[in-house]
């Protein structure tokens, strides 16, 4: 998708060439072909290496933050760390995504969308590279800063990429990266603790480890930032394919559609460049969402921050917490494919926004009565709610018409949740240093579901920001 259309200037072709697609094409639209020239093999390589690269940069979103969460015990008395502080150390994620976050759109504007998601991988890559060999809290906490960064870049720009790619596979697409994130948060969860036990049972050997799959997520990228180099050089700007091509399969009917969806395209991106500034903030969906987003992401982040610490209080063994953890995690595989999927057949998402809110509900009252004894039941239910991720990205795609719309509202949504769920682990550390347990910390953890219930009922509304900015 363009990286912001409004801003950008129409770019000079010669005559009789056809112009570059657009990424705003509704779902099911016919294909868009842009340059003809160009082989469709070309075009499908482009778009297998962009799938490749999704599932490998989402693989690589959650592994620094639960691979700490299974060893936030042994981390905290090594490098001599308060519940408050450690608390602090969980509260770390959203915030660095909040602050990194809103830069994405103007960072994608000037390098190209996947240039940004390259570098937020070496990102990760140089933080978790860098983080075990931190000699206290604040170099720890500066290293995880640096992987945390790269992180909320990617968070972003995922749903821009989408987009720009897949206008037509919203649902599908987000599917696929939501199940890839999802496998590589529940197996950091559940590997990094017996894997740090077969390395010797150093803390810094089975963090660092992580470091090599951030390492395979950068090579993908690499050639999608080139290749969008080589369309800046033949004059072709924002196709989104970097070949001039569409984003629809069918290259082989280029010849015969090319003329005319790439006239619709070059319309509708010209719209884009012409419309005023998409004023997000003053979108009631907008906040809607980011207040839905941030209300997941609290929950979320205090899950992979805490709920081993609870299980192991609880009397489960580290290994055995580190699984739970996993289990919770790895129920977004499935369950992250199927529900955006569901969602973009859908007018309306509220049920679904309420379905999973009870779920989180239930899970958190039977984690208070009886964390041990039904400790599979609650990490199974916790697990579903938390597909309340890859269902506030869908919307983010569905909630927008436009390219620059789903680049604003992203970052906004993302940002302000991010910024929402800052205080919740924090929180929880504070509750459970003083307290002395985990009921005050967990009945907050039920109660935030009931406010996540309403926003996220008011943001799956039939709508679009286009049409209330």
């Amino acid at each position: 998708m363009p990286d912001e259309p409004e801003t950008l200037e129409p770019t000079a072709r010669p005559a009789g060439t056809i112009a570059p697609a657009a990424i705003v094409a509704p779902p099911g639209a016919a294909p868009i072909a842009g340059d003809s020239s160009v082989p469709g093999r070309a075009h499908r390589w482009t778009l297998g290496l962009v799938t490749l690269g999704l599932v490998l940069a989402a693989l690589n979103l959650r592994p620094a933050i639960t691979s700490l969460g299974a060893l936030l015990e042994e981390v905290s008395a090594d490098l001599h760390m308060s519940g408050t502080v450690a608390g602090v150390l969980t509260s770390v994620p959203p915030l660095c995504f909040a602050i990194f976050g809103i830069t994405a759109p103007r960072l994608a504007r000037r390098f190209g969308p996947a240039a940004v998601v390259c570098a937020g991988m070496a990102a990760i890559f140089a933080g978790l590279v860098l983080r075990p060999f931190a000699g206290g809290t604040a170099g720890f906490l500066a290293a995880s800063a640096l992987a945390l960064m790269g992180i909320a870049v990617s968070n972003v720009l995922m749903p821009v990429i989408v987009k720009r790619y897949f206008p037509d596979r919203i649902g599908s697409m987000t599917g696929l990266y939501s199940m890839a994130l999802a496998l590589g948060t529940s197996v950091a969860a559940a590997a990094t603790v017996p894997m740090t036990q077969a390395l010797g049972g150093d803390w810094r050997i089975g963090l660092g480890v992580w470091a090599a799959v951030a390492a395979l997520a950068v090579l993908p990228w690499i050639p999608l930032v080139r290749d969008r180099d080589r369309d800046r050089d033949r004059g072709i700007a924002g196709t989104g394919t970097g070949r001039g091509t569409g984003t629809g399969a069918g290259a082989g009917n280029e010849a015969k559609t090319g003329a005319k969806t790439g006239a619709k395209a070059e319309a509708t991106a010209a719209a884009d460049r012409t419309a005023a500034p998409l004023r997000i903030t003053r979108s009631r969906t907008a906040w809607a969402l980011g207040c839905f987003f941030g209300l997941q992401a609290t929950g979320a982040y205090i899950t992979m921050g805490w709920m081993p610490q609870i299980f192991r209080d609880a009397g489960v063994p580290a290994s055995t917490a580190g699984v739970l953890l996993a289990v919770t995690m790895v129920m977004g595989v499935p369950l992250a494919f199927v529900i955006p999927r569901l969602a973009t057949r859908m007018k309306n998402q509220g049920p679904i926004v309420v379905a999973l809110g009870l779920c989180g509900l239930s899970g958190y009252t039977g984690l208070l009565l009886a964390p041990a004894a039904g400790a599979w039941v609650w990490a199974l239910l916790l697990g579903i709610s938390n597909c309340s991720f890859p269902l506030a990205l869908t919307m983010i795609g569905m909630r927008t018409r436009t390219g620059a719309g789903v680049v604003r509202l992203s970052a906004f949504a993302q940002s302000v949740g991010y910024l929402i769920s800052i205080p919740g682990p924090l929180l929880v550390g504070v509750l459970y240093q003083h307290s002395g347990g985990w009921g005050l910390p967990i009945a907050l953890m039920g109660g935030l579901m009931v406010p996540q219930m309403i926003v996220g009922t008011l943001a799956g509304r039939d709508r679009t920001v286009e049409d209330e900015c």
